[in-house]
């Protein structure tokens, strides 16, 4: 007897949907490579006048026509890794708390919290490291470290409220939030018949997480640092009203500074010519290394989901001189 097979009529649009989508997919990667084409061609004449020692002077000199983006990169990296040592533990302290010992009553609300934070405008938080955070670090902190650690080539100078630790204190702040809100989800991911079996096996809660959540999730909490730091690097209008703006390599972190962001912020609406082309290769710059950033940490922590949402993976816990294996 022949067989009729039956075909259910597609929905109407069923067809043209995933070209829709693609099309939308194609247009962002369109408009990246727009942005960058753009960049490039405005900072071309820099690249061409300058070459890679453009990465190396300290000389930036409008009058002459003679830049160089040395103080503005070493100012950038400092603030930036600055801010990452400080939010770094803080982010995944908090979110270990979060994911693992927080009762219900207090997850929801600190959760929410920590995601509002991340959304807030960066602009707020200039305004108030000029109000707050400035007149404090100026006879606090800054007086402090400069009478009892002056000696130290780090604090060294004298604290007048804005400086390189100054923007450091502010992007902490930005980026905290970040750090503890991804490492929350990443640790959250880690399948619970993990943690199961490590109490199965006796293990107490914090032997569980270094031995299962923190060794899971590193990939993931590595992307989410990457992350941050990616945000901390390119950020421009907090670190704008706090860092003093000095174009000087800094000689101390209580002293005045800049970075690459703040100093394309401060000079763009007057550049013309050689000047203009120089801050867009500052610009483009900013644009390669934090879109390289990204992209690294968008993959770990996308590795990290697949293994901890993967059937039949193989978690290898080291526990005290044995390897304990979950099917």
């Amino acid at each position: 007897m022949e067989q009729i097979e039956r075909t259910s009529p597609r929905p109407n649009g069923e067809g043209v949907f995933p070209y829709l989508t693609a099309a939308a997919a194609a247009g962002l990667l369109l408009l990246v490579g727009a942005i960058f084409l753009v960049v490039l061609w405005g900072a071309w004449p820099a690249l061409r006048a300058f070459g890679p020692a453009f990465l190396f002077s300290s000389v930036w000199d409008p009058v002459a026509d003679k830049y160089g983006a040395a103080p503005a990169i070493l100012g950038t990296v400092i603030t930036s890794l600055l801010a990452l040592a400080l939010a770094g533990p803080l982010g995944v302290g908090a979110a270990i708390f979060l994911s693992e010992l927080a009762p219900i009553w207090l997850k929801k609300p600190v959760s929410f919290l920590v995601e509002l934070l991340a959304a807030v405008p960066s602009v707020v938080y200039g305004v108030w490291g000029i109000f707050v955070l400035v007149p404090w670090m100026r006879t606090g902190p800054g007086l402090f470290l400069e009478s009892r650690l002056g000696f130290l080539p780090f604090f060294q100078g004298p604290s007048i409220g804005v400086g390189v630790l100054t923007a450091g204190l502010i992007l902490t702040m930005m980026i905290l939030p970040t750090i503890a809100a991804i490492s929350r989800e990443v640790m959250r991911a880690v399948p619970q018949d993990l943690r199961e079996g490590m109490f199965a096996l006796g293990a107490t809660r914090w032997e569980m997480i270094a031995r299962v959540v923190l060794p899971v999730s590193k990939t993931g909490i590595t992307g989410a640092l990457l992350l941050a730091l990616g945000r901390a690097i390119g950020e421009a209008m907090a670190v704008t009203m706090v860092i003093g703006n000095a174009n000087v390599i800094p000689s101390s972190l209580l002293a005045p500074a800049q970075t690459a962001a703040s100093q394309v912020v401060n000079e763009f609406p007057e550049a013309f010519g050689l000047h203009l082309s120089s801050l867009l290769l500052l610009g483009l710059l900013l644009f390669i290394i934090t879109l390289l950033i990204n992209l690294t940490a968008v993959c770990l922590v996308y590795r990290t989901g697949r293994w901890s949402g993967g059937a039949g993976r193989t978690a290898k816990l080291k526990g005290k001189g044995r390897v304990t294996r979950y099917a």
